[in-house]
């Protein structure tokens, strides 16, 4: 039966909620006094906006410490101890790495390639040799087939038809071969010509093919094209290395790690392929986190890295006592986007959050506008680092070498190509990072610049390059390609002073009123609403400017205005698909064993973590994520986590219900569950659709009424499906 009311409400509810969607941007109505006290109401709200939602008992804690209190704490995060989240993280090695460490350790194509050509040694350690080998051995298997493919799309040579000429000398060689021939008969005719013994030899010729042909002889096996005999070898090792992988599971880990790592470079590169299957689980058990990073980065070095960044994310989320700390991470890297598909952004996101978003989450702006700025991470993904002023020396191949970086490369000098020569190289000049720099991160789109504005900051910054590659591509500042001259950026004029004119700038940028609005509407629409009253705004720019852009001071300003606590900002904004998944989970108390089922269900909601293309990051209004299939896989994946279907994720919803034992009955236990993952705020349409939905009857029981009390005593309640239909309520839909 479960089974039938979970489809049957899951189509009912995502009508129901499809069709809501003007009133979830609009202000929601007034909860009234019947909800509880209002210091209940503060509490729950304040768990709602500061952190990525309330667990069992967060409001009893928020309460009896006092909603204010709380609040000041949340600000400063460094007074919460959080050893929870530090255990778990402890086994993802890369986010305790430099952005060297991790390139070493886990190459990505553009390395291999340079130790394929010699350019880089292989390593000598061991265990990272053995990651070398297998990625040097999958790019070569690679090459392979693709000159197998070219070969088989060649046209084989065809045979020429033989002149006429030709012909006639052929066929008197063979006859003269005929009777030089030991075994030869005299001809009966002397005057036999040529093309009498050629008919002659031709009738033979076709009585031989005839017997050829005869059923008694078989028939010889059509032959294997180069791409069929190389694809036939594959298949041959992947099940060889299938049976190598099962006979190793029953060993201790230590040994079956040290097995795979003896395997020759073919075998494990088989292994890895294999690891991508069902046995891939069952294999790393028991494996302690380095052993298993480096049989994971056989089959592929980048995905470790990403997967345990990603995890980090959601442990963090789920788990962190510093909420406010973990919701503002993420509000910052969304608003210094960078994208994690792009080049070697995989080696930098994970030093770019940790070092350069995270330790600025509630300091001093124009501190995180330097190190964004500074970032390799950002350098690399608004290609700064390879921007040249047009009158540069780079440029115009003045006195000195020429200076040619790559993201991969150690930096090569040359020589100019002519002393004497004056006129100009193409200028390289490169706008993105300028035009982001007033648009997305400071001014805003409306921030009074023009597009001058953005070619002189765009000269302001050539210059600030990526260097040491090989060490982790650290920043730089090259002279060399810096536009000399004064600069005019928004009416001021910037002396030349190389490096420093690029720090005048963003100290301009910084204490500019237009960023002191700019910052603080994006704040208010992150925790107030996606159209906050314009007052509060105002009063927080001033704040900004006041504290010198303290973030810490404009969010306690915000946190304390009457705009915040108003009756028409409770749960009016819309979760994100990220928002909704971690706090269900924080909601119903579920245990995350593996996180990468839920990064996979963030991707199929249309929020891959750390993949927003666009510099513009994802977006915090409701309306980019509310439609009818957005909210349907909602639904889906509140019904899979409550009914224990997402694997790494445990969930006891008899506990939730208020179990062991079960509660007597469904109305009890919805009555618990509404309490707990809703703090009772529940309309009365979703619990009557709820309710209606338990008491229909499913489709195999259309001849037994269910709706009858008595009937349902011996059956206990579904909390499984209870609470995935209150986790994909409209009301949970909002924070």
């Amino acid at each position: 039966m479960k089974s039938s009311i979970a489809k049957a409400v899951l189509a009912v509810a995502c009508v129901s909620l499809a069709s809501t969607v003007p009133q979830l941007v609009a202000k929601k109505k007034n909860v009234s006094a019947d909800h509880g006290p209002n210091e209940q109401k503060r509490a729950a709200h304040a768990l709602n906006r500061l952190t990525f939602g309330p667990r069992p008992g967060d409001m009893q804690q928020v309460m009896a410490m006092g909603v204010d209190r709380w609040i000041d704490l949340q600000l400063h995060p460094d007074k919460i101890p959080d050893p929870s989240v530090e255990a778990r993280l402890a086994p993802l090695r890369t986010l305790h790495m430099s952005s060297k460490e991790i390139m070493e350790e886990f190459p990505d194509n553009q390395m291999i390639k340079q130790v394929m050509s010699g350019k880089r040694p292989m390593p000598s350690d061991p265990v990272r040799r053995a990651i070398y080998q297998v990625q040097v051995a999958r790019l070569e298997a690679k090459q392979e087939r693709k000159r197998e493919a070219a070969r088989s799309v060649e046209p084989p040579p065809q045979p020429t038809e033989p002149s006429a000429n030709e012909s006639a000398k052929t066929a008197e060689e063979l006859a003269a071969a005929a009777a030089a021939s030991p075994d030869a008969q005299p001809a009966d005719n002397a005057s036999m010509t040529a093309n009498g013994s050629t008919g002659e030899m031709a009738s033979n010729a076709a009585a031989t093919n005839e017997m050829a042909n005869d059923n008694s002889s078989p028939a010889p096996e059509p032959k294997m094209t180069p791409e069929e005999e190389a694809e036939a070898r594959r298949r041959e090792d992947r099940l060889y290395a299938d049976l190598k992988v099962q006979s190793l599971i029953d060993l201790p880990p230590d040994e079956r790690y040290k097995k795979v790592l003896a395997m020759t470079p073919e075998e494990q590169l088989a292994f890895a392929d294999t690891l991508r299957g069902g046995k891939g689980q069952e294999f790393l058990t028991g494996l302690d986190p380095k052993q298993r990073e480096v049989l994971l980065a056989m089959n592929n070095p980048q995905v470790v890295v990403v997967e345990e960044l990603s995890q980090a994310k959601l442990y963090r989320a789920i788990y962190s006592e510093r909420q406010l700390e973990e919701v503002m991470t993420d509000f910052w890297f969304n608003h210094f986007n960078v994208f994690i598909g792009k080049g070697p952004e995989r080696l930098l996101v994970t030093n770019y959050e940790q070092q350069v978003i995270r330790p600025h989450a509630l300091g001093k702006f124009e501190d995180l506008l330097v190190a964004t700025a500074k970032s390799p991470a950002m350098l690399f993904y608004l290609d700064n680092w390879m921007s040249v002023g047009p009158n540069s020396l780079q440029a115009t191949g003045g006195p000195g070498p020429v200076v040619r970086r790559g993201p991969y490369g150690r930096p090569r000098m040359y020589p100019r190509p002519n002393p004497n020569a004056h006129r100009r190289q193409n200028n390289g000049l490169n706008e993105n990072y300028g035009r982001e720099l007033l648009e997305l991160h400071t001014l805003s789109v409306n921030g009074g610049y023009s597009q001058r504005d953005v070619t002189e900051v765009a000269k302001v910054f050539t210059g600030w390059t990526i260097d040491k590659p090989a060490d982790g591509m650290s920043f730089h500042y090259e002279a060399r390609m810096h536009e000399p001259g004064p600069k005019f950026v928004l009416g001021h004029h910037i002396k030349p002073k190389g490096e420093d004119e690029g720090r005048e700038v963003l100290h301009m940028l910084a204490t500019s009123p237009q960023t002191a609005h700019f910052i603080s509407l994006k704040l208010a629409q992150r925790f107030v609403s996606d159209d906050p009253p314009p007052a509060l705004v105002d009063r927080m720019a001033k704040t900004f400017q006041k504290k010198k852009g303290d973030i810490r001071e404009v969010l306690s300003t915000l946190f304390h205005s009457p705009e915040f606590w108003d009756d028409g900002t409770y749960r009016a904004k819309v979760k994100t698909p990220l928002e909704f998944v971690v706090s269900a989970v924080r909601a119903t108390g579920a245990d995350v064993q593996n996180a990468i089922p839920l990064v996979m269900q963030l991707q199929k909601m249309g929020m891959p973590l750390y993949a927003a293309q666009p510099p513009t990051g994802y977006s915090m209004k409701s309306d980019a994520w509310v439609s009818s299939s957005a909210l349907l896989n909602r639904m889906n994946f509140a019904l899979a986590l409550t009914a224990g279907k997402v694997r790494g994720v445990s969930l006891d919803s008899v506990q939730l219900a208020g179990g062991p034992p079960a509660p007597p009955d469904a109305s009890t236990a919805l009555s618990t569950m509404e309490a707990k993952l809703l703090a009772s705020d529940v309309s009365k349409q979703t619990h009557d659709s709820i309710v209606a939905q338990l008491e229909s009857p499913s489709k195999n029981d259309s001849a037994q009424p269910v709706s009858k009390p008595k009937q349902e005593a011996n059956r206990p309640p579904d909390t499984s499906t209870i609470a995935g239909l209150l986790l994909g309520s409209p009301e949970f839909q909002r924070r």
